[in-house]
């Protein structure tokens, strides 16, 4: 079978590797019928993927092929979500929603035996716990949105509820990817007052306000901190959204925070310390956050999706086969495209 793989910085190809097999009686193989590029993957795509090459992708819509003898909840034909973390859903922190924490815990795409979605299949362990089976046909209209709750409308939620937006809230949202955008639709569907978006690309603060963003700051660092604090009458954000991941997100984030407001993270972090301590405390900034438990997500999401009231679809803007994800790579690295969606 054919898969995407990262040998080294700006290195990716689709190459032939063995097909996906059932290795233990709790997993599971998907055929790939929609995957996507994230941004989180432009991270090794800059720095370096895990030594000896690493299988991409970690969100996923598929169907599935074949079962273990001890999947149960699942079953072959059924067109799943694959979120982007394995989880058995029967730990205590599955239990308690949090699938991230999983005792089983292990990322799709992220080296070692874990295979990668931006290929044609691939192998599910756990996978009554971590596949969530859907009532819809493989090419519905809405593939598109159900796709972003493998990942980045569950990862927007997430840095929403991690950082209490509430009805009435004025919300700021770091970052205008993908995540960032979603960020907004979850502000808007919790109800917030004002949702200011920070970025600086025409068309995706286009599709921000489209999507509920009231105003929008391009200026950086301390000009941005200013122009939040006019907005937000010299106080702040009741909840920022920190969808970025750089010391320089984090530290805005704490800057345009009201006191005793909150900060939602859930870039991936490339800091070793969270910056200004000490506004943190005398502001009583609380700071959550973490990889989005996505799969616990999907059951509050879907409806929205499925009714129309949401459609984080629209973060796609490119589809490719596989033989385009190499160039889709290049063009989410270079702010042409915001999200690439592959079809295998």
């Amino acid at each position: 079978m054919r898969a995407t793989v990262m040998h080294n910085t700006g290195d990716v190809r689709i190459e032939n590797v063995p097909d996906s097999v059932i290795q233990k009686p709790t997993d599971a193989i998907i055929r790939v019928t929609r995957a996507c590029i994230c941004g989180s993957d432009l991270w090794p795509y800059n720095l370096g993927p895990a030594a000896g090459g690493q299988r991409m992708g970690h969100e996923a819509i598929g169907i599935v092929e074949e079962i273990g003898s001890d999947v149960h909840r699942v079953r072959k034909g059924q067109v799943v979500i694959m979120p982007f973390a394995n989880s058995d859903g029967t730990c205590m922190f599955c239990e308690e929603g949090l699938p991230t924490a999983c005792v089983h815990l292990n990322f799709f795409g992220n080296g070692g035996d874990m295979e990668g979605a931006q290929a044609e299949a691939l192998r599910i362990p756990n996978a009554d716990g971590t596949l969530y089976p859907l009532d819809v046909d493989a090419d519905d209209p809405l593939m598109p949105s159900l796709l972003t709750l493998s990942d980045v409308m569950g990862t927007g939620h997430h840095a929403a509820v991690a950082a209490r937006v509430a009805r009435g809230h004025t919300v700021a949202v770091v970052g205008d990817g993908a995540v960032g955008l979603c960020g907004v639709i979850a502000a808007k569907r919790l109800g917030a007052e004002q949702i200011i978006i920070m970025g600086r690309h025409a068309d995706r603060i286009a599709l921000a306000k489209e999507f509920g963003a009231t105003d929008v700051v391009s200026e950086r660092d301390d000009a941005a901190v200013q122009r939040i604090m006019e907005l937000t009458g010299g106080f702040g954000a009741h909840s920022v959204l920190e969808c970025v991941g750089t010391e320089q997100s984090i530290a805005t984030s704490m800057a345009i925070a009201r006191p005793g407001g909150a900060v939602g993270r859930v870039g991936v972090p490339h800091y070793q310390v969270v910056p200004t301590a000490d506004q943190m405390f005398f502001k009583n900034i609380s700071v959550a956050g973490g990889p989005a438990p996505s799969r616990a997500y999907i059951a509050e999401l879907l409806p929205d999706i499925m009714e129309g009231r949401i459609d984080p679809g629209r973060v796609f803007d490119r589809t490719v086969g596989l033989d385009g994800v190499p160039d889709g790579y290049r063009a989410m690295n270079a702010r042409e495209a915001l999200k690439v969606m592959v079809r295998p």
